[in-house]
């Protein structure tokens, strides 16, 4: 384990969290409110992190295991940090409950315990759903872009740990360079989403707080109901679209830039991404015709919500707890089967069940005629076994975490329904489930190690499991491996 280098990557990530608060800093002085709930927690983000990083490292390299402790790690410490200016601002009167917020932000989850959002300070607002925007495509991945960090061999790592899928690969040679084209792609998505919705009459604070929380897929909003507060069919439009779009793996969008339109139109995630969301548009909208009586209103709120779902943000236009269950029950499955891998959305991702599917089938045929040689292929390619293999560890691990919690939370004196949503709106980092933490209902009323439990299950999930598990594993912090481990440690 190199702690140094370790120490030397949070550093920087604590450094660049002190300058992020400066923006909602900047709001607050814009409407006239106290800085000092920014002030404080950046000067104890320089007091921390300057000594931390105040020699770089001999030896700047980064087996797997040190950039899964590094993630884990920094995830963990710029939420607890970013906790600070909620606690400090007299937001919400319990730590516990600014952490959940907090880590609910940076996860892009946007489960909230707040009862009354259109009360708090526009300061507070702005880096409540700010925190979507720079945890949406992984703060990691951020640092990168903006401070490289010398020895790209590492980034690597780094970047695996983060951003969710099966699989990352380089956009191009140098880490870094990937990292900042992957977050250009994303700041010029933000920005024309900004720009439509204020072409369409809608504030800047609110375009600004709506687009954090659709780019990051978080859901976090300015508004008690939500985008329903709005009532308004062309806002409903333009972040249903956004939410789908920033749901799209963003590989694609760097093809669509080099021209490499081939890859873009043979990728089948991509095509199961949108058979899914088109079957479960029609499927809803035939179910709810009769509660809204124009099938053009019944489309539209069909259309936002599976957008919403599906892509993990949890925004929402109406109460869809009062819909029939058979529309309730396909948003729950949308909830477990998330974006796709490589994008800012969570969930299972629908590369995963693609070749789950795929390799079920090949298992199925091989049992009928056992001397048959079977293969996994995906978006054209024959997969390794490992990959497969890891498709089923992954699955495997998130069903324990998954029942595990459920079984803690259940101490708790709600209805099943509402557990078992509970969960699973934190462990795919959607934000709303059902009943009692319906779209319109909160997680106030659970116990603190209850919200304590949801938000590892948040950090969890956004982090596709394995860099908080195994930082309860004794082997990770040893300082050394034998050196054949080390070559084969893989994520």
């Amino acid at each position: 384990m190199n702690y140094r280098m370790i120490c030397f990557v949070i550093s920087r990530i604590l450094l660049m969290e002190a300058a992020l608060l400066a923006l909602p800093m900047a709001v607050a002085f814009w409407y006239g409110e106290s800085g000092i709930p920014y002030l404080i927690p950046m000067a104890l983000l320089i007091l921390c992190g300057l000594p931390l990083g105040r020699r770089r490292p001999e030896r700047a390299s980064l087996y797997a295991r040190d950039g899964l402790a590094v993630v884990a790690l920094a995830w963990i410490a710029v939420s607890l940090f970013g906790a600070m200016p909620f606690y400090i601002s007299g937001s919400m009167e319990s730590f516990v409950d600014c952490i959940f917020e907090t880590v609910s932000g940076f996860t892009t989850t946007g489960a909230s315990i707040l009862r009354e959002v259109e009360s708090l300070n526009r300061g507070i607002l702005f880096w409540r759903s700010f925190t979507h925007w720079v945890g949406g495509m992984g703060v990691l991945v951020f640092v990168m872009a903006i401070v490289p960090m010398s020895g790209d061999g590492h980034g690597m790592h780094l970047l695996r740990a983060e951003v969710p899928g099966p699989s990352v690969g380089k956009l191009v040679s140098r880490m870094s360079d990937s990292a900042k084209i992957l977050y250009g792609i994303y700041l010029v998505m933000t920005v024309a989403e900004i720009l439509l919705l204020l072409a369409g009459g809608m504030p800047l604070f609110d375009s600004c707080i709506h687009t954090f929380g659709s780019a990051g897929t978080g859901g976090f909003s300015s508004r008690n109901l939500s985008v329903g507060a709005y009532n308004n069919a062309y806002y409903d439009i333009v972040i249903g679209i956004f939410m789908l779009l920033f749901g799209v793996n963003f590989n694609l969008y760097y093809f669509l830039l080099t021209r490499k339109f081939r890859e873009v139109f043979r990728s089948e995630e991509l095509r199961t991404y949108l058979a899914v969301v088109a079957v479960s548009v029609a499927a809803i909208t035939c179910n709810i015709v009769h509660m809204y009586g124009l099938v053009s209103t019944s489309l539209r709120h069909a259309f936002f919500q599976v957008s919403s779902i599906i892509t993990t943000t949890g925004y929402a236009t109406v109460d869809f707890n009062t819909w029939p269950t058979f529309s309730k029950a396909i948003l729950v499955t949308l909830m477990f089967i998330g974006a796709c891998a490589g994008s800012t959305g969570g969930g299972i991702k629908v590369a995963r069940l693609v070749i789950l599917v795929r390799s079920s089938a090949g298992e199925m045929r091989r049992m009928l005629h056992p001397n048959a040689v079977t293969t996994t292929r995906f978006e054209g390619k024959v997969l390794p076994e490992r990959n497969t293999r890891g498709v089923y560890i992954f699955l495997t691990m998130y069903l324990l975490v998954f029942t595990v919690s459920c079984l803690l939370l259940s101490l708790e004196e709600f209805d099943l329904v509402t557990i078992f949503t509970a969960v699973a709106s934190c462990l795919n980092n959607i934000g709303p489930g059902l009943e009692v933490v319906g779209p319109m209902g909160n997680f106030a009323d659970f116990s603190p190690f209850s919200k304590l439990l949801l938000s590892f299950d948040m950090l969890a999930g956004r982090l596709e499991i394995f860099p908080m598990l195994l930082l309860f594993a004794p082997s990770i912090w040893r300082r050394k491996l034998p050196a054949r481990r080390q070559n084969s440690q893989g994520l």
